[in-house]
């Protein structure tokens, strides 16, 4: 009995100095990476957003950026808005519950709720229409704002996206966890992030092997802001419910009439790009596939020019992107960083989503 009652006392006092270190954690972090933006009320939720105002003669429509899973506005307006800032009005936000955006009252539990969000926010800012740059998981949440908000989609440029069902549907194990209300809670209070900051390192690096992230690329774009409790626990939520969204949206993909381009690499180690990439070139009547060998999960970093070209074309400019993808192949053909650490991931074109 005395054994049981120490176990008992050692666990809860481990608990209790998870939860110090996680909360000494989440003071570092966001003391390291205060909001950069402005902030708007969305419908109850207090959402984060930088906005570049359109320029004098601007040579662009304005441009809308959705960021992935774990990730902020900074992940993308890093390696883009130098490139583009003079040529449009550009929108970063962090979606609701990453970075500094706050999830709101359950209102934003739903990818297609999300996309209502990002519309809303547009309204506030004046901004109709817009070019929607989406990377990662920011991709299906891109396929639910072309669906239902086609008035304000310009163009859609999607960045090695997710947005098919995938064999078996499985995502990692602790998304899962995180997702299961109680269990979950307490594991993003208490473990969550330390043991996220001793994994961050080697995530990141499977993120863009086989090219080389940027130096110093997890602290300037923040990516530690999604060790923070609730912001794990919003990630998790979207992720767990990733696989259902796809599996149930994806056959009305025919329904976006927008211009569409796709980037992808033949290297990801994150997404079944021949799953997703291909998915959507199939599904979206018109849509360009921009296919580049040794890239992996990061176009917006390893390529942004890339990127800019086509945003370029879906806003109606002669580009020719496949050219452009030459141009980058010769420039990434020597990269090998981590290839026997983070193994490639690949399927049958048969497991391909049906039409």
């Amino acid at each position: 009995m005395n054994l049981l009652l120490a176990a008992l006392f050692f666990l809860i006092a481990l608990v209790f100095a998870l939860a110090g270190v996680t909360r000494a954690g989440v003071w570092l972090i966001e003391r390291r990476n205060p909001p950069v933006g402005e902030f708007a009320d969305i419908d109850g939720a207090r959402i984060h957003y930088v906005h570049v105002p359109a320029p004098a003669g601007a040579t662009l429509p304005p441009i809308v950026f959705i960021h992935g899973a774990s990730a902020n506005l900074k992940d993308q307006m890093l390696p883009l808005r130098p490139l583009l800032e003079g040529r449009a009005e550009l929108l970063f936000l962090d979606r609701p519950g990453f970075g500094w955006s706050g999830r709101g009252s359950g209102n934003n539990e739903t990818l297609a709720a999300q996309a209502d969000t990002i519309a809303a926010l547009m309204d506030r800012l004046g901004v109709a229409r817009a070019v929607i740059v989406a990377h990662s998981f920011g991709g299906a949440i891109a396929t639910a704002f072309g669906r239902r908000h086609p008035d304000k989609t310009l163009g859609l440029v999607f960045l090695a996206p997710v947005s098919h069902p995938w064999p078996g549907g499985a995502t990692a194990w602790y998304y899962k966890l995180t997702a299961i209300p109680a269990i979950g809670w307490l594991f993003s209070e208490t473990i969550a992030y330390p043991a996220g900051m001793l994994q961050i390192g080697d995530a990141t690096a499977c993120v863009f092997s086989p090219n080389t992230a940027p130096d110093d690329y997890i602290e300037k774009a923040a990516i530690p802001l999604v060790l923070r409790p609730r912001a794990f626990r919003a990630n998790a939520r979207d992720v767990a419910q990733l696989y259902d969204y796809v599996r149930a949206a994806s056959p009305g993909y025919h329904e976006i009439k927008a211009p569409t381009v796709v980037i992808s690499g033949d290297r990801d180690k994150v997404v079944y790009a021949t799953i997703h990439s291909v998915g959507l070139e199939r599904d979206i009547a018109g849509a360009e596939l921009v296919w580049v060998h040794n890239l992996g999960h990061k176009p917006d970093w390893i390529a942004p020019d890339l990127v800019v070209g086509a945003i370029e074309k879906v806003a109606g400019k002669t580009v020719d992107l496949q050219a452009m993808a030459r141009t980058v192949e010769s420039r990434i053909a020597g990269d090998a960083y981590n290839d026997g650490k983070c193994p490639d991931i690949k399927v049958p074109d048969a497991e391909l989503a049906p039409i």
